[in-house]
């Protein structure tokens, strides 16, 4: 097995650990203090949304055999990217890394809402009629290839640190499982850590039906960029037990199933949620 494919496996096998650990804490977490009552069968929604959790990564490596982590490694290698021009310290390479991609997650997350085609794709993440940890690895293969390819560019623009792109890998990834989680935090505790990080009542406010709701805190990991760019939402206005989740034009049960979840953004009805459509 030569260096780069001992490389790549390393890098799956520290991804995985993380994944099952992070999700095992969030699903236990939901049993013993949920934040919501669920609507509709968890069996099905569980069923469908890891389906599509386990489609997605075979699909991208099909596709996109360069992945990020090689991208990085690559760059380095020949001095390619922006912060391959200065000499800075190895730990602030690192931070300025994780910062930069998760500045284009959010820019990326507003661009889905934007652009009608693409919100086609990311309704399928809306559509969920419950918020709970296998809603933040509910996405549309198509989404994720096309977020890998905008995720590849900005390794290779930027010149990143492949250590940086696999702590923001393992970041992104628990973060979307904490921040979906139907958990209960402490309302003052929240207050304070939403400051820090994207908590689970800042991010269930973007799954409201209610349009102004929806085109809200679109932030993953770090919760300055709403803040910064004014798409931040405090609280929804129903209140978090009395909030609808999902959107307005999806709201039966039977289509929370894998086959409706792939064909949704090819015959599904967008709403009024794209972004440019008020």
């Amino acid at each position: 097995m030569d260096y780069e494919a001992i490389k790549m496996r390393e890098e799956l096998t520290i991804r995985l650990i993380f994944f099952c650990g992070i999700f095992a804490i969030v699903v236990l977490w939901e049993l013993l203090a949920p934040r919501r009552k669920l609507t509709t069968s968890k069996k099905i929604r569980w069923i469908s949304n890891l389906g599509i959790t386990f489609l997605n990564p075979l699909l991208v490596r099909l596709l996109l055999p360069v992945l990020a982590v090689s991208m990085a490694a690559k760059a380095q290698e020949r001095g390619w990217g922006l912060l391959n021009n200065f000499d800075l310290p190895y730990w602030l390479d690192i931070v300025v890394s994780i910062i930069v991609l998760d500045l284009f997650i959010y820019l990326q997350h507003v661009m889905f809402h934007a652009v009608p085609i693409l919100w086609r794709l990311h309704m399928v993440h809306h559509a969920d009629l419950d918020y709970d940890v296998t809603t933040g690895l509910r996405f549309h293969p198509i989404e994720i290839i096309l977020s890998t390819g905008i995720k590849l560019s900005v390794v290779f623009t930027f010149g990143l640190q492949p250590a940086a792109v696999i702590i923001f890998e393992v970041l992104l990834n628990g973060a979307a499982m904490f921040n979906h989680g139907n958990i209960r935090l402490p309302l003052k505790f929240d207050r304070i850590l939403r400051y820090l990080i994207v908590t689970p009542d800042m991010h269930r406010v973007h799954h409201s039906v209610i349009i102004r709701e929806t085109n809200s805190n679109y932030g993953f990991n770090l919760p300055w960029w709403d803040r910064l760019f004014g798409t931040y939402c405090h609280q929804p206005a129903k209140g978090h037990t009395g909030m609808t989740i999902g959107l307005t034009q999806f709201r039966d049960p039977a289509k929370l199933t894998l086959p409706w979840c792939l064909i949704l953004p090819f015959i599904g009805n967008p709403g009024r949620y794209p972004i440019n459509r008020h």
